[in-house]
């Protein structure tokens, strides 16, 4: 039985210069050098030397290869806040569904340094969760700007569950050659799907605690009103 042929891998495009100063030209070029080689490997003396910077100036704006990669997820994060259509009127699902691949588009330029990461990552536990650290807290801002509340116990939850989410659909979205993405955002329907039961079970679980002390508090009261035709 004849093989079919390996399907070659495009180059990937390299992404537009965010800007020119120190930490665009830092963030630029771990970047570039994620989508080359794994994060463990790449030092700070490596990224000046891409970015054409002293170790000085690097310095001054960041302290780790980590914080670097951090201030690129809170650049992709103000690139999905500030664009987006009004969908007010849309239910929350769509709300975040528009979001959530508004986000992938962001990522886009950047796709082989993120399958970098993933690689790293599933290697290095620690790198893991600080990476879910970061990915937990750009998901309330996902979530806050498709109008779900963020805040408090429930909102960490959802924040918890919208992360491990898209890691879940990030995982389809390398391996998603077609330009329409239709396996992508079949997953993330799919994950949406499953995440609008799981908030629900999230509120039952979130009103146990305040069930539990709601209860010994009627039987209180109804053993009083009890006892007192008694005493009377």
């Amino acid at each position: 039985m004849a093989r079919k042929p390996k399907r070659e891998r495009k180059a990937p495009t390299p992404p537009p210069p965010r800007g020119t100063s120190d930490r665009d030209k830092a963030i630029d070029a771990l970047m570039a050098l994620l989508a080359e080689q794994s994060f463990e490997d790449i030092g700070l003396a490596e990224v000046a030397g891409r970015a054409g910077l002293k170790l000085s100036q690097l310095r001054t704006e960041f302290g780790s290869t980590l914080t670097i990669y951090a201030a690129h997820i809170k650049d992709i994060d103000r690139t999905v806040l500030a664009g987006g259509e009004d969908m007010t009127d849309e239910p929350p699902r769509e709300r975040l569904f528009d979001v959530l691949m508004r986000r992938l588009e962001a990522m886009a330029p950047y796709k082989e340094a993120v399958r970098s990461m993933l690689r790293s990552a599933r290697r290095d536990p620690p790198l893991a969760l600080a990476l879910n650290a970061l990915a937990v807290r750009s998901q309330r801002w996902m979530l806050e700007a498709a109008g779900i509340n963020a805040s408090g116990p429930k909102g960490a939850l959802r924040a918890q569950g919208a992360a491990l989410l898209f890691a879940r659909v990030l995982g389809v979205w390398l391996h998603d050659e077609d330009p329409a993405l239709d396996r992508t955002m079949a997953a993330l329907d799919r994950g949406l799907s499953s995440a609008e039961r799981w908030d629900g079970f999230v509120g039952d679980l979130l009103c146990i605690p305040k069930c539990i002390l709601r209860g010994p508090r009627r039987y209180r009261r109804r053993y009083r009103d009890e006892e007192e035709p008694e005493a009377a």
